[in-house]
């Protein structure tokens, strides 16, 4: 194993001949000079692997040897030691990208720690990390075996999640396979659990021993804070957002707002017409026919002719509940970046508008794009590069920014949540029907549907899950777990192409378990 490399810099590097000593035996090799032009010219012709700097020496100080070496290796860690405690150099120091900060007498645990912190902490935190999940995979799979309560199943998806960003930092370590396999015996228990418990969700919503649904987002998140009539209240429904992409969201929120999370389950089908229409009329997909039948006419889910009626269906719900806001409700979809840098540059335009309903369809957008894209698939190949693709777009998005100046606003509320999440299609499912069934991936209705059980929830009763009718004879199937539907014609053409695509629809963790996010300004 290579042994890392220091170059110590010091005008009195004599007296400190006992720490070099004590690193050498600690398995560092030590290069030493006693000035700063010496070790600009030991930088050029050695790779160091960190660098210790005393400020105050003779000839050239500290602080501009550092500039210079910053020249010639802008990426070697620096760690400046300096008899001086005043804060106008800590400022001055940091400001030239140092990397630690040592105030002289220093002993030799603090130089040891200094050292493993920089260039082993990595390693070492890799290695807790493995240790710590190795720990968590035992208690997650035995939780597996037992009969666990929607909340249970939230908390074991919430430390799948988890570990899922924490192995994101740690790429040596050889557990990504092991954490995939154990997501996916997870949703096998997960959709089993769903199958057998989400009719009595629907016909007892709002019940103790119920999970929070789509249906209960306005009255439980949204109408608290409109009741407040001083507030200027955001809705933000980001399509298909997943937990996992919004936890590397919300990093860059922190110093912005305080932060308060908590999750609910989405209806089946866990689609943009199903799931986003009942979020905003806060009513089940089958009471929603009764009052928008013209929603369920045409033959195919499609979000341009299935979700027309949001504003109507929010404006529906306020005067169901009685609500009189303060001035109209305003309703923004966000489908495209221009429409979204407009509404960030007229941001100022909703401070007082008691109610803002915003709807932005990026992430669908990305998830659908990756399926007919071979270049976002080399971009976003698998999870970790979707997640990294979702925080590339929000670093530099207008809904970032968007966010940004609401924080300015007083008495502004944010609520963000999704109506639904996505997942990874592995596995295809070979289905019958006629011709006129729908031409989703994660589900379908129709008529003579047939399908393997282990695939797919078969639905020959709609209203017993609150869904629309449609017609006598129209049934639905729901996947499960990660797979995807496939007609037997041309079945190895259409098993390949929809292979390893973000799909929705079905049940899985990573569609129904979602976040509510609610945000005030700091």
């Amino acid at each position: 194993m290579k042994r890392n490399k220091i170059l110590w810099v010091d005008d009195e590097i004599e007296l400190l001949r006992s720490h070099i000593i004590f690193l050498s035996e600690k398995g560092y090799e030590v290069d030493t000079e006693t000035n700063g032009e010496d070790a600009i010219v030991s930088v050029k012709e050695n790779d160091y692997d960190l660098l210790f700097l005393d400020e105050m020496m003779a000839g050239m100080g500290g602080l501009e040897t550092l500039a210079r070496i910053k020249e010639i290796n802008p990426n070697l860690p620096v760690v400046m030691v300096t008899k001086s405690e005043e804060e106008s150099l800590m400022n001055e120091a940091i400001g030239g990208k140092i990397t630690d900060y040592l105030t002289k007498p220093v002993n030799p645990s603090q130089i040891l720690l200094v050292c493993k912190k920089i260039l082993e902490g990595r390693i070492i935190s890799g290695q807790y990390a493995a240790k710590d999940y190795l720990l968590d995979f035992n208690e997650i799979s035995r939780a597996f075996l037992n009969e666990m309560d929607f909340a249970e199943w939230i908390e074991i998806y919430l430390k799948l999640v988890n570990w899922d960003i924490e192995l994101d930092s740690h790429p040596e370590i050889d557990l990504r396979q092991t954490l995939n396999d154990q997501k996916k015996e997870g949703n096998k228990e997960f959709s089993k659990f769903v199958e057998k418990n989400y009719r009595n969700w629907v016909t007892s919503a709002g019940a103790f021993d119920t999970p929070g649904l789509t249906t209960e987002i306005l009255p439980k998140y949204v109408l608290p804070h409109v009741n407040d009539l001083k507030s200027s209240v955001f809705l933000f429904v980001i399509d298909c957002l997943r937990l996992d992409q919004w936890l590397v969201m919300e990093k860059h929120l922190l110093d912005l707002f305080k932060i308060d999370k908590e999750y609910y389950y989405a209806i089946l089908p866990t689609a943009t017409p199903y799931a986003r229409n009942a979020l905003f009329g806060a009513l089940f997909p089958s009471e929603i026919e009764k009052h928008y039948p013209q929603l369920w006419s045409s033959g195919d889910d499609d979000e341009k002719s299935m979700n027309k009626y949001e504003k109507e269906l929010l404006q529906f719900f306020l005067d169901r509940k009685k609500v009189k806001l303060r001035n109209e409700l305003k309703y923004i979809k966000i489908i495209d970046p221009e429409v979204g840098r407009n509404f960030e540059q007229n941001i100022l335009s909703y401070r007082d508008s008691h109610l803002t309903a915003v709807v932005v369809n990026f992430l669908d957008m990305i998830a659908h794009g990756r399926s007919d894209s071979a270049l976002l698939k080399e971009i976003a190949p698998d999870e970790p590069a979707y997640r990294s693709l979702t925080n590339t777009w929000f670093t530099h998005s207008s809904l970032l920014s968007t966010f940004k100046a609401i924080a300015g606003i007083k008495n502004a509320k944010i609520i963000i949540t999704t109506d639904h999440g996505s997942i990874r299609c592995l596995r295809g499912a070979k289905v019958l029907g006629d011709r006129e069934a729908s031409s989703n991936l994660r589900f379908k209705f129709g008529r003579n549907l047939k399908i393997d059980d282990k695939h797919a929830i078969y639905i020959k009763n709609p209203e017993e899950y609150k869904l629309p009718k449609r017609g006598v004879t129209i049934n639905y199937i729901i996947a499960k777990e990660d797979y995807y539907f496939v007609y037997p014609t041309d079945y190895h053409k259409y098993l390949a192409f929809y292979k390893d695509t973000f799909q929705h629809g079905g049940i899985s963790m990573e569609e129904m378990i979602l976040p509510v996010i609610t945000m005030e300004p700091k």
